[in-house]
């Protein structure tokens, strides 16, 4: 003969609140085993403690209700185990991404250092570039392929770059988060296209240039930086935003150690 606990016991039992259980209810994720019609009451079996658990400690997980009750009905221990795992990695890459976020606010947060900035004349600067239209969320893994396909080509050819890779990046970019970006390597020695890549020539510009320390994905304090300076002391123009990557991935796996200068576009006087 089944044993039935009453709401409150069941609740006491599991510690799950009166209000969770009738949302669980509701749901379908944990039904009681008998609800009396007239009143409404709700009865629990004991067997039930123990899958009322499992489900707290997979909510204090963060696991939507919706995959705790996939996970619930799963029809053996490895396709339960298959999605604990999954939801688990997501966690930690949650964790990784909010880790960075506090890190990132700390640092806006912590006094500013001097920034050493430059006003650089640039001349007309022959290339082999790629362009495309990129979402910013890709940004950074497009740049590294692009990038690498233009080195190739030159290896290929026995050519070799005149200076460090760059990007440019077209105000629609910044603006609606997807635009065009162009990734080139400078080079003045004739090469056949091939693929996407084609040669071209960067028109003259004046930039004011900051230099970031790190990875790319954390220039977004650099970047406010040198738009306080042009602001206040420098007459931006319209024009993209040029990238010149000093240290990369290239040079070194340690992303403490790369370097970007950051060049935004100027009217340059006579004075500095």
């Amino acid at each position: 003969m089944a044993s039935y606990l009453s709401i409150g016991d069941f609740s006491r039992a599991t510690h799950l609140t009166v209000k969770t259980l009738r949302h669980y209810h509701q749901s379908g994720l944990l039904e009681p085993a008998a609800v009396d019609r007239a009143t409404g009451y709700r009865r629990y079996e004991v067997e039930q403690i123990g899958t009322a658990r499992v489900i707290r400690r997979l909510r204090e997980l963060d696991m939507p209700l919706e995959e705790v009750r996939a996970l619930l009905i799963a029809p053996d221990l490895a396709a339960r185990n298959d999605r604990l795992t999954a939801h688990l990695a997501r966690m930690e890459a949650e964790s990784a991404r909010a880790q960075a976020a506090v890190e990132a606010l700390r640092d806006l947060l912590a006094p500013a250092a001097e920034a050493e900035l430059e006003l650089r004349g640039v001349p007309d600067t022959p290339v082999l570039a790629i362009t495309e239209t990129v979402a910013a969320e890709d940004a950074c893994l497009w740049l590294q392929g692009a990038l690498g396909e233009l080195h190739g080509l030159l290896a290929a050819q026995g050519a070799t770059p005149d200076g460090p890779p760059g990007g440019v990046y077209g105000d629609d970019f910044f603006a609606e988060h997807r635009g065009s970006v162009t990734a080139y390597l400078p080079c003045a020695t004739p090469v056949r296209p091939l693929g996407r890549a084609t040669p071209g020539t960067l028109p003259a510009v004046d930039l004011a240039v900051i230099v970031h320390a790190g990875p790319p994905v954390d220039t977004a304090r650099t970047y406010g930086v040198l738009a306080t300076h042009v602001a206040r002391h420098a007459l931006p123009v319209d024009g993209p935003i040029r990238e010149h990557y000093l240290v990369g991935p290239r040079d070194t796996a340690d992303s403490t150690r790369w370097r970007t200068e950051i060049g935004w576009p100027v009217f340059r006087t006579g004075a500095a």
